[in-house]
Parts: C-alpha cells; sequence; structure tokens
C-alpha cells in the first residue's frame, strides 16, 4: 500500500511540474533517480539492519524451542526402540518360546499367546514375528503360517524381494531397521512400514533365530506429531548410512539430493538453499544409535511472527523514501538548467536528422532486444530442425517468414552462386542396440552444423521421423560441373572421418543429386533416400544417386525411361511425398510426350510407368487400386493418362498417410490379442510383454488402460477368472488343478481373493451352478 502510494505520488508530480520533450524528461529522471539512490542505499542498508536484529533474536528463540522438541522426540524414539531391543531379550529367555515349545503342537498354543501379550506390551508394534533360521514357517500371535506366504502374500514389500527377505532373516546377526516403504497388506491395501529385526540372543554372536517387529510409519509420525504439537515444517529420522528412516512432511516435500545434502550435515542449527527457497533446520544426533533428528522449516515462516514489527519498520521506511523524493526532484531540477541549454542547442543542430521511428529511447531499446531475441529464438536447435525438415519434405514454400528463417539459418548467402545437396545415414540392426545410443546422440550433436576444413562447405544435421537414419544437408559453393563430383566425395569423406574419429558407428549413407535452387532440395532428399534403399549398387556403404543410372541397360537408351527416375518415384510414393511425386510424373510424362515413338512401344512405356505406381500401392497395403487396374489400363491420350496417375498419386498417399495414423492402435490391438492368447502364462508379467513388443512399461500400462479400460494386472485377473469360472462349469476336474492350469500357483491366494470379488469360493461357485442346473 505505501509503495503504490508513493508511485501514485510521483506520477502525480511529474504531470504537474514537467513540461518538456520526452528527451529532457527522460534526463531529468535520471538525475531524480540518482540523488534517490545516494539516500536510499543507505537507508535500505539501516532498515534492513534494524530489520535483522529485532528477528534475530525471535529466531534463536524459536530455533531453540525446535532443538528441545526434536531432543524430547529423539529421547521418546530411542526409548521406543530401546523397547524393542530389550523386548527381543525378553523372548529370547522366555521358556515359552524356545524352539522346542513353539514346535511342539501341544505348548505352541501357549507360546502364541505369549507373542501376543509381547505385543500388546508395546504401543508402535502393529505386527510381531518369532522366526528360526532354516525353519520353513514364522511364528506369531495370530499363529504359525510359512515365510514364504508371509512376505509375498500376507505382506508384500515394494522394494524387497522374497529372496532377500529370507536372507536377511537367517544371516542377520545384529539389529537391522529397514526404513519405511510401500507394503501391501493382504493384497488389499498398502500402509507405509519400518521392519525391525533383532537377533536372538541379542548381541550373540551366533543367533539362532530373530523376532520381526512391523512398526507403521504412522506410529512414528505421530509420536512426533504429539512432540511437535505446534511445528509447521517437516521432520525426519535418518539412520546412521544417512537413509532416511521415516518423514514427516507438513509442506516441504525434498528431492533425493536435498535428502542426501540434509543427511551429511553435522547436529546443530543450519540454514540452506533448496530450489532457490531459505530453509532453517535443526539437527540432532542419538548417541544411542546413531541415528539423526532433523526438523526443516522454511524461513518465511519466521516472519510471519514478526508482523507488527515488518510493519513498523515499512511505514518508517515509506515516510522515509516519500521525503527524500521530493529532496530529490529539487535538486535535480536545480541541476538540469545547465544541460537544459546544451540540449536545445545540440537539438538546432541536428533538424536534418531523420525522426527515429520508435517514440522514445525506451520503445527503441524494447523493440531492438524484441527483435534480438526473436532471432534467437529462429536459431534455436529445434525451429533450425523444423524449418529444414520443410525444406526437405516440401521443398522452398512462397513464406516470407520461412523465407527470413532460412536467411537466419544460413542457408542462403547473399551475391553467391551455391549448390545444394542431401545425405541420408542409416545404422544397421547391430547399431540401434543401447549401448549405441551415446553414439548415435554424439553424431547429432557434431554434425548439427560443421564447417569442414578447407572444403568451403557448410554441412547441417537434419533429425526426421525415420528410426536409426539422419539427413544431412550440405551447401557449397558452385565448383563447376567438372569438379562438382571431387567436392562432394571430398564431403562425404569428411563426414566419415568425423564419425570414425568420435563414435564407433560405420553408418550406410545415400547422396542425392546436388541442386542450385534451394526449393529443390526436397528432390535430393528424395534421391537420397532412393540411393540408401538401393544401396548394393555401391562398392562401399556410400551410395550415389548417379550411380542408379547405370542399371539402365544401353540398349534402351533413349527408349525406356531412366530407372533412376522410377526410383525416384517409388520412393516419393512410399514417403507419402506427394509433391516430388507429382513432379516426378510430370517430368516423365514430358519425357515421353518428346520422343517421337510408336503407338505399341509409346503404350508399353506408359505401361512401365503405370507399374511403378502399382507396385508401390502394393507396399503400402493399397490393395483395393488393383480391382479398377481396368479403369488406369483404359487411356486413349496422354493427358488421360496423367490425370489417372496423378489421381492414383493422391490415393497413395493418402493410404500413407493412414497407415501412419494406424499404426500405432494396431500394435496394441496385437498386444491385447497376445495376452488373451498368453494370460494363463504363470510368467506373463507387464515387462515382458513391453520386452516382447519392444515399448516402454509407462507406455504399455497407459495405452493398454485406455484400450480395455482397466489396468495390465486387472485385465490378467479378469481373464484368469473368467477361465476359471467356465472351468469350473464345464469341467469336473480338481481344483487345485485349474487354479494351476489359468496360472496360478498360490491357491489359497487365489480362492481369497475369487471369494472377494464373486462372494462365494471356487468350491461354492461350482456348487451353487449345479444346484441351479439341477433345479431348472
Amino acid at each position: 500500500m505505501i509503495i503504490h502510494k508513493l508511485k501514485s505520488f510521483i506520477v502525480s508530480t511529474f504531470t504537474f511540474r514537467i513540461n518538456w520533450n520526452h528527451f529532457k524528461s527522460k534526463l531529468l529522471l535520471r538525475y531524480v533517480l540518482s540523488y534517490i539512490l545516494i539516500f536510499l542505499i543507505p537507508l535500505t542498508g539501516v532498515t534492513l539492519f534494524v530489520y535483522d536484529s529485532a528477528v534475530s533474536g525471535l529466531r534463536t528463540e524459536i530455533e531453540q524451542s525446535n532443538i528441545n522438541q526434536l531432543n524430547q522426540m529423539k529421547m521418546t524414539i530411542d526409548s521406543r526402540i530401546a523397547e524393542l531391543r530389550e523386548l527381543s531379550g525378553r523372548i529370547a529367555y522366555d521358556r515359552r518360546l524356545t524352539p522346542y515349545m513353539v514346535r511342539d503342537s501341544y505348548y505352541r498354543v501357549e507360546a502364541i499367546q505369549a507373542l501376543a501379550n509381547y505385543k500388546a506390551n508395546s504401543s508402535i508394534i502393529e505386527d510381531i514375528f518369532l522366526y528360526y533360521h532354516n525353519d520353513p514357517v514364522i511364528y506369531s500371535y495370530r499363529g504359525l503360517t510359512n515365510v514364504n506366504v508371509t512376505f509375498d502374500s500376507f505382506y508384500q514389500y515394494e522394494n524387497w524381494r522374497l529372496e532377500d527377505v529370507i536372507l536377511t532373516l537367517n544371516e542377520t546377526n545384529q539389529m537391522v531397521i529397514r526404513p519405511a516403504e510401500k507394503v501391501t497388506i493382504n493384497s488389499s491395501r498398502q500402509e507405509a512400514m519400518l521392519t525391525v529385526i533383532v537377533p536372538i540372543k541379542p548381541n550373540a554372536p551366533y543367533p539362532y533365530g530373530c523376532v520381526v517387529y512391523m512398526v507403521k510409519e504412522s506410529n512414528l509420525t505421530g509420536v512426533m506429531d504429539s512432540i511437535l504439537s505446534d511445528f509447521t515444517g517437516s521432520s525426519y529420522i535418518f539412520n546412521q548410512n544417512g537413509d532416511v528412516l521415516t518423514a514427516n512432511n507438513h509442506g516441504v516435500s525434498l528431492s533425493q539430493e536435498h535428502l542426501g545434502t540434509l543427511a551429511a550435515l553435522d547436529a546443530g542449527i543450519h540454514n540452506l538453499s533448496l530450489n532457490n527457497d531459505k530453509y532453517s533446520v535443526v539437527s540432532v544426533k542419538s548417541g544411542e544409535n546413531g541415528w539423526t533428528y532433523m526438523t526443516i522449516m522454511p524461513s518465511y515462516q519466521f516472519f510471519s511472527r514478526v508482523a507488527h514489527v515488518q510493519t513498523l519498520i515499512l511505514l518508517v521506511f515509506g515516510i522515509a523514501v516519500i521525503t527524500g523524493v521530493l529532496a530529490a526532484f529539487v535538486l535535480a531540477r536545480r541541476q538540469y538548467h545547465p544541460i537544459k541549454d546544451l540540449m536545445e542547442f545540440a537539438k538546432l543542430r541536428v533538424n536534418d536528422t531523420p525522426e527515429p521511428k520508435t517514440r522514445n529511447e525506451w520503445d527503441w531499446i524494447r523493440q531492438t532486444l524484441h527483435d534480438y531475441s526473436a532471432r534467437i529464438d529462429m536459431q534455436e536447435p529445434f525451429v533450425r530442425n523444423q524449418c529444414m525438415l520443410l525444406l526437405l519434405k516440401h521443398g522452398k514454400p512462397d513464406d516470407p517468414e520461412i523465407e527470413r528463417m532460412i536467411t537466419g539459418v544460413g542457408l542462403e548467402p547473399p551475391q553467391e552462386q551455391v549448390m545444394y545437396f542431401c545425405v541420408i545415414l542409416s545404422w544397421e540392426e547391430n547399431d540401434a542396440a543401447e549401448d549405441a545410443q551415446n553414439d548415435r546422440q554424439q553424431v547429432h550433436e557434431i554434425l548439427s552444423h560443421v564447417e569442414p576444413s578447407g572444403l568451403h562447405a557448410n554441412i547441417y544435421g537434419v533429425e526426421f521421423s525415420a528410426d536409426n537414419q539422419f539427413a544431412l544437408i550440405v551447401s557449397l559453393p558452385d565448383p563447376g560441373q567438372d569438379s562438382l563430383k571431387n567436392r562432394m566425395e571430398q564431403i562425404i569423406q569428411a563426414v566419415q572421418g568425423l564419425i570414425s574419429e568420435n563414435t564407433r558407428l560405420d553408418p550406410s549413407m545415400g547422396v542425392g543429386t546436388p541442386y542450385r535452387d534451394l526449393g529443390q532440395l526436397n528432390q535430393s532428399f528424395i534421391e537420397a533416400a532412393t540411393a540408401l534403399e538401393h544401396r548394393m549398387v555401391g562398392s562401399s556403404r556410400i551410395t550415389y544417386f548417379a550411380q542408379l543410372a547405370e542399371q539402365n541397360h544401353p540398349d534402351a537408351k533413349g527408349v525406356w525411361l531412366p530407372r533412376k527416375s522410377l526410383l525416384k518415384l517409388e520412393q516419393s510414393l512410399k514417403q507419402g511425398n506427394e509433391s516430388v511425386a507429382v513432379q516426378m510424373i510430370a517430368e516423365m510424362m514430358e519425357t515421353i510426350r518428346s520422343e517421337p515413338l510408336q503407338i505399341h512401344l509409346l503404350r508399353c512405356i506408359c505401361f512401365d510407368l503405370l507399374n511403378a505406381l502399382l507396385r508401390s500401392a502394393s507396399e503400402v497395403g493399397m490393395n483395393e487400386a488393383f480391382s479398377s487396374i481396368s479403369d488406369y489400363t483404359s487411356f486413349e491420350t496422354l493427358e488421360e493418362l496423367e490425370d489417372k496417375l496423378l489421381s492414383l498419386t493422391t490415393e497413395i498417399c493418402e493410404k500413407v498417410e493412414r497407415n501412419h495414423e494406424q499404426a500405432a492402435p494396431k500394435l496394441i490391438d496385437d498386444i491385447v490379442h497376445y495376452v488373451n492368447q498368453q494370460f494363463a502364462d504363470y510368467t506373463l508379467s507387464l515387462e515382458h510383454v513391453a520386452l516382447k513388443f519392444s515399448v516402454s512399461t509407462s507406455y504399455l500400462s497407459r495405452s493398454f488402460k485406455e484400450k480395455t479400460g482397466i489396468s495390465f494386472s486387472q485385465y490378467i485377473w479378469k481373464r484368469r477368472t473368467e477361465e476359471v469360472i467356465r472351468l469350473l462349469v464345464t469341467t469336473s476336474a480338481p481344483l487345485k488343478e485349474i487354479i494351476e492350469q489359468v496360472g496360478y500357483l498360490d491357491a489359497p491366494n487365489f480362492i481369497r481373493k475369487f471369494k472377494k470379488e464373486t462372494g462365494l469360493t471356487p468350491g461354492q461357485y461350482r456348487k451353487q451352478y449345479r444346484s441351479n442346473r439341477l433345479d431348472i
């Protein structure tokens, strides 16, 4: 409010007192600001010092209060953990819980009751287990259970495999406390829990078993909340290795990197900057178990406790600023008069100077920065790649904005005759492996823009949609027809050298024909793709489109259409590039019209061109074209044939676009079909299917749910349940055999889930079905 009033006062003062033109007003404003800064800087420093002194005492008081509360929390939780260790000692010496007693069927009930009593004596224990080494069963207050069932079905850890659980139970010889993590209980709900494993006898060099405590994280965080009652930050407990045992967040959530920074702090009070935010951290360390207890609070929360001090200081500061502004304005006007006379004199001398296009210097600066920013944005790699990809796909459009982007990239140097051609690099299947990803990325970076030494050429890399391919646009001054081929070979050798020096890749290359017009670069791109597809023509891994002409039969020269033209036409159709395909058809039809041919030979040549289109239609899956083939073969004039070829070209390119659009849904359909066939395989999993179809698990999970409406695991359960129901009502096979047949190895778990969903066990479901059939 004070700052707003100050701005209003300054604006009103300048409105009534300043009547000079905008240049003088700007200069006067600089004087005013200079005087304001002279007193504002020390005033601000003094204000900050007073303010800091006012709040530092309260800050220390709050931090000391946090230390006291944190020490209380440390003693409370340390005592809880000591109780667990003491409880393990009592269990170890309890005659009712000796291996002989718990394994004896007569005394087992008494042992189980003893475990229940021990559980009841602790306020933080959610569950308690007694385990003897290499024993297939584990004992709890509910009875004995198989170890695998307990830690694979009843308690299923998110990040702790069953094998590791059993290994820890058998080999631990000292107390282990596993940090809190999500645990699935009874396959129905999840709970964040800590796992405490204490060997028995405690501190014995060769323990014969262990006691396992399951402790809800909320039990510990509840203790923390009860002690830190009015705390508004977050609290953490780190073990001696720096891992987070439990955390209680109240509006402050930190990354793993920041948690690692906190774990490395010594005990005491710290001020840290995390994610550009200031935090106050209080830390104490337990001498009993080496744990670190820590609270973290945003620093701005301290200022909410000193609002009255802040208001008073800002009020005094605002009054001082207003007074200083008035004094600065008076002093600035006195100092401005000599400059005013000098500026008026200078203005008389520059009347012939054209008026600036902008209203004042500030607008001019703003416009300059805007233009500069636009140039930077235009030269961003993504924008540059899109611009060049547009040239490769569609040629050079008649668009002033595109023209400006091309000039900014540097593809059309002024007053210089330049030739352009395209190169496509392709990696083999083994180069597409994961270990070559870094090499391919390095090729992209190296060839993003390079000028080979001594060749006076510019090479620009372009990423496009084809898998394992990378395009290059090469521009070079026109060397003349005689030396053009040698210059192209030198440039390709330079590219090969850069790749071999920096990576382990040896890509194949297709090289298009050079053109003087940048608008024909899409022609060179299609030619490079054609050369790459027919790479066996060359003796090396480099194929020039010009080499394809050598495949023409010598006797047919001047009679048949050039093979490289037909190949270029077919390649443009496969890529759906209608503009290049139409241009190639027009050129070949013009060639046919210019040749004085007999009517029979003329029709053969026309059929050769038509056959190229039909062959491309077949390759893209447009089989409907062959149902009306008689319409294409019946033509009386070359104009009629050309119209039919152009119509067929449009249909083929549209089919290619539809194929691209339908590829992704078809993949999901194939995956669903595969799952429907393999759902009874007990090894079937999301990762297995993702690996088979070469997609990521996240993409598969998301796409599968969009397709079926349910998650992958729910779909598997649904299909298996349906198959179990079908076998129950159509066969008399034993229940266990049916469950194993649909891919479940844990029959009790399946029966429990089946009953939860249908309300009946599988046996009851079969009986009810047969009873209903008899009633009918």
